[in-house]
């Protein structure tokens, strides 16, 4: 008997250790603030820890600075319209998604030099690159398409038509594509060899869907839908909801696999971070002050820090989006 209630103590014990963990704040806030001294509108940002580069859409350039200082490195030209950029280390080039342009800019790793524009769908947005299929990928939000640009000859190679205006789209790195559909919250899922359709699944529990992100090991998508100011857990394999979290008007979400925790950026001035607990178990942590406009986000996942663009805007007199203060523009840098 004195076993049995040592080994009931040792397992409550264990279960108020499990829950103490669980419910541990990120300790997440902001770091610094770094300055930019270019005016213009953004979108998407990417960071490339392992060489220490923050690359951001900022006007109709984008701006890269060094992780470690702030410094600016450089500047990307000839991007109309620019929203999102893409890294193919392995070739040391990059691909920017020029909206205005209906092209890719295509520029070098090491130098900027500007190497290449590539047409394609109509309003290219978000941009990746697939490590399976070994392809670039565009969302084109008013084609309705995507279109697969082959690095290697910097060639498209094939459209796919979605039927939706996609917003952001994620890779399983084995051989599926998962794409937003902001208009009908679907999310459509492509083979990324064949370009083929394979599904769409209903999203269930949000609406508008932009920000998107992946658990590849516990095949698990992160939605964030502006719209219900929810983050939806969606199983890949099924189209299921596992769960769902509330969260502020995000347009972007990132994961970090080694946390284990996935991040919504709000236009109100917060980060949303929901931990993963295992594959069917989630739960709200809490929000990180930021600052409103920073709405999207790029994780360095070698040291887990978040980059946010933002800048102090003021009220439009014509109505419309708030108008931006010169000399504002700068990335946040939120991390412990």
């Amino acid at each position: 008997m004195k076993k049995l209630i040592a080994l009931q103590a040792l397992v409550a014990l264990a279960v108020m250790s499990f829950h103490a963990v669980a419910q541990q704040k990120t300790g997440f806030h902001v770091l610094r603030d770094i300055a930019i001294s270019s005016t213009g509108g953004w979108d998407y940002i990417t960071v490339d820890g392992a060489n220490k580069r923050i690359y951001t859409s900022h006007g109709n350039q984008v701006n890269v600075v060094s992780t470690t200082t702030g410094d600016s490195i450089g500047y990307i030209p000839q991007t109309l319209g620019v929203h999102g950029v893409a890294l193919v280390k392995s070739l040391g080039k990059g691909y920017v998604s020029c909206g205005r342009a209906n092209s890719v800019t295509v520029f070098d790793l090491k130098t900027l030099k500007v190497l290449a524009q590539i047409p394609v769908g109509t309003n290219p947005d978000a941009i990746f690159y697939d490590d399976f299929s070994k392809k670039i990928i565009t969302c084109n939000g008013r084609s309705k398409d995507a279109t697969i640009v082959d690095p290697a000859t910097d060639q498209v190679v094939a459209t796919v038509p979605l039927g939706d205006k996609p917003e952001t789209a994620v890779s399983d790195g084995k051989g599926k594509i998962f794409v937003n559909g902001e208009g009908t919250s679907t999310m459509i899922v492509f083979d990324a060899l064949t370009y083929k359709e394979i599904t769409r699944y209903k999203i269930d529990g949000g609406e508008s869907p932009s920000g998107l992100d992946i658990d590849r090991k516990t095949n698990r998508l992160f939605i964030g839908c502006g719209g219900t100011k929810t983050m939806v857990v969606m199983d890949a394999a099924t189209g299921k909801t596992v769960g769902t979290s509330p969260i502020g008007g995000t347009d972007g979400v990132v994961f970090d696999p080694g946390l284990k925790i996935a991040y919504a950026s709000n236009g109100e001035g917060t980060i949303s971070a929901v931990r993963e607990i295992n594959a069917d178990k989630f739960e709200f942590i809490e929000n990180i002050t930021t600052e409103p406009s920073a709405r999207t986000i790029g994780i360095d996942l070698t040291t887990h820090k978040l980059y946010l663009p933002a800048a102090k805007t003021e009220p439009n007199p014509a109505g419309g989006r708030p108008k931006q203060l010169p000399g504002t523009f700068h990335i946040i840098e939120v991390g412990l």
